[in-house]
C-alpha cells in the first residue's frame, strides 16, 4: 500500500460518512423495502470508493454518489424485473430526478430535526429513538418506559407534534436569514 493510499481512504471515509444519510435516503425512495436498500447501498459504496479517484474535489460529491446509486439501482432493477412488486424503470427515473431535485430541501429538514431532537431530554430522545428503530416493537418500547401501548401512543403523538413545530420554526428562521 502505497503512503498516499491511507490518505485516499481517509478522505473517501470522511466525504462518504457525511452523505451516507443522504444517500441511504435517496435509494430507500427507489426501492421497495430497507433490505433492498441495503443490498444497493453495499453496491453503491464499493462503486465510489473503485472510482473515487475519478472524482474532482471542486464537484458536489452528494450529486456524483446519486448519480452512482441512480445506476445501481437501475441494475438491481433489471436483476429484479420478473419481480412483479417492483417499480417500472421509468417510474424509478422520475423518482430519482425528483428526489434528487428535493435533497437541498431534505438536507435542511434533516438537520433540523437533528439540532430539534439535541434539544430534547437525553431520556426521551433514547425513548423516540427506540420507538423508531427497525427491530422494536412499540408495546415492549411502551412496557419499558412504564407507560400503557395508549399512553405511550399519545406521548409518541405529542413529541412528534413538538418536533414538528421546531422543524418548521427552524426552517421558517433559516429562510429569513
Amino acid at each position: 500500500m502505497s503512503q498516499a493510499e491511507p490518505e485516499r481512504h481517509h478522505r473517501f471515509l470522511r466525504t462518504y460518512t457525511a452523505h451516507e444519510p443522504a444517500i441511504r435516503a435517496y435509494v430507500r425512495r427507489l426501492v421497495p423495502t430497507r433490505s433492498d436498500a441495503d443490498d444497493v447501498i453495499q453496491d453503491v459504496s464499493v462503486v465510489l470508493w473503485e472510482k473515487f479517484d475519478a472524482f474532482r474535489q471542486e464537484e458536489d460529491f452528494r450529486a456524483w454518489a446519486f448519480g452512482v446509486a441512480r445506476f445501481e439501482v437501475l441494475s438491481w432493477l433489471r436483476d429484479k424485473g420478473r419481480d412483479r412488486l417492483v417499480l417500472d424503470e421509468e417510474v424509478v427515473l422520475m423518482i430519482a430526478d425528483e428526489t434528487a431535485a428535493r435533497e437541498p430541501h431534505l438536507a435542511s429538514q434533516r438537520a433540523a430535526l437533528e439540532h430539534c431532537l439535541e434539544k430534547v431530554d437525553p431520556d426521551q430522545r433514547e425513548l423516540l429513538m427506540r420507538a423508531y428503530s427497525e427491530e422494536s416493537r412499540i408495546h415492549d418500547v411502551a412496557q419499558n418506559s412504564g407507560r400503557t401501548v395508549a399512553g405511550f401512543y399519545q406521548w409518541l403523538h405529542r413529541m412528534r407534534h413538538m418536533l414538528l413545530d421546531c422543524v418548521q420554526r427552524s426552517l421558517a428562521k433559516e429562510a429569513q436569514s
